[in-house]
């Protein structure tokens, strides 16, 4: 226990030289650091990710980026409207994706099994990828959809001014929900991130 204690100490004041330092790079150095004191959690599920990543045609860098920003890798996690697991899916988005997918047996708490829930997720993110496909850019319109819905993405592409013409700029500008902005950003950075250090392939 004593040398645990050592060894957050250690990482969080090499982390406290990072924002001095080299401030530009605080964010990586800060994942990096988490990534070390995890013991393994934050690669546990990459072959997982690659399976389904092939099965459905979805970047793994982007289905990582979005299990990182949804649960931290935490397979157990429980949102705040029940979204379950690594990739946070609701019982709703499940029950589409066991129809598509003809599934016989499925129970909610499937999802707590991180091979059932990167599947499932990815198979709605892929949905939402082909939905918006026709756009400049459809990852953020996908991840305001996996974040926000389609309901309110079609909305703030109508309050764009540019109906079916608006590009993930105009999304952006038109888009009322701090949250969901920050929320792109975020996966959008995290997957340049690992296809940056070649973890992952664009």
């Amino acid at each position: 226990m004593k040398r645990l204690v050592v060894i957050f100490a250690l990482v969080f004041a090499a982390l406290a030289l990072a924002v001095i330092f080299f401030p530009g790079r605080t964010e990586d150095f800060e994942y990096r650091a988490k990534e070390a004191v995890a013991f393994g959690r934050y690669k546990k599920y990459d072959a997982l990710i690659r399976q389904a990543a092939q099965r459905y045609g979805v970047a793994p860098g982007l289905i990582k980026a979005v299990i990182w920003r949804e649960s931290r890798f935490q397979p157990s996690k429980v949102g705040a409207q029940g979204e379950r697991g690594l990739m946070q899916i609701t019982e709703n988005a499940a029950a589409d994706w066991v129809l598509s997918e003809k599934i016989e047996t499925f129970a909610p708490t499937d999802l707590f099994d991180p091979k059932v829930n990167i599947e499932a997720g990815t198979w709605y993110l892929k949905r939402a990828l082909a939905h918006w496909s026709a756009k400049d850019d459809p990852i953020p319109f996908a991840l305001a959809e996996y974040n926000a819905g389609r309901t309110r993405v079609k909305k703030w592409v109508k309050n764009s001014g540019r109906g079916e013409t608006a590009g993930a700029e105009d999304l952006q500008t038109a888009m009322d929900f701090p949250m969901t902005k920050s929320y792109i950003a975020a996966i959008v950075a995290r997957y340049d991130f690992y296809v940056n250090r070649t973890e992952f392939e664009k």
